[in-house]
């Protein structure tokens, strides 16, 4: 299934030196880089321009700016917006707030039947108001073998409307 990879996780994995990433970040960057290697991880404009705003260095920015352009932007449509703006209003009648970023993602990736993959726990409230489907990551095993503390999250979006 492609996967809608959210601004947060683009950050984790390529703004962030790996000396500075916690245990749960390095997963992050692993399962993206996994992502990507199966073809599978999708980017649409308004995450291109979060992940691109607020770098320090011209240099930087063009190194982030090439390495984002492998990922093209699927071809959005009035459609996709207008969804947003239904996304919203059926979260916020259920007192869910959000931005217009995260409705964007929403309905691009319900439209598309597209999983979404962030560390965004916002997005986890937003299950429960809309049929998204949110990624879920694959286990890493540590060099000892043992399961990460990474743990698996399902969202039934099913039950919990």
């Amino acid at each position: 299934m492609m996967t809608l990879v959210d601004a947060c996780v683009w950050s984790v994995a390529l703004r962030r030196q790996e000396k500075h990433l916690s245990r749960e970040q390095k997963q992050v960057k692993q399962e993206l880089a996994e992502l990507i290697l199966e073809g599978r991880a999708q980017l649409i404009g308004a995450v291109r321009q979060e992940v691109l705003s607020g770098i320090r260095t011209d240099t930087q920015y063009q190194q982030l700016r090439a390495y984002l352009k492998a990922f093209p932007d699927p071809r959005l449509t009035g459609e996709d917006y207008e969804e947003a703006a239904s996304t919203s209003n059926r979260c916020r009648a259920k007192g869910v707030t959000g931005s217009a970023t995260d409705f964007l993602i929403c309905a691009v990736a319900m439209r598309r039947d597209w999983a979404i993959f962030t560390t965004d726990q916002d997005f986890v409230r937003y299950a429960r108001c809309v049929p998204i489907q949110l990624y879920t990551p694959r286990i890493h095993q540590d060099r000892g073998g043992a399961a990460s503390s990474w743990r698996r999250r399902r969202v039934n979006t099913e039950t919990s409307r």
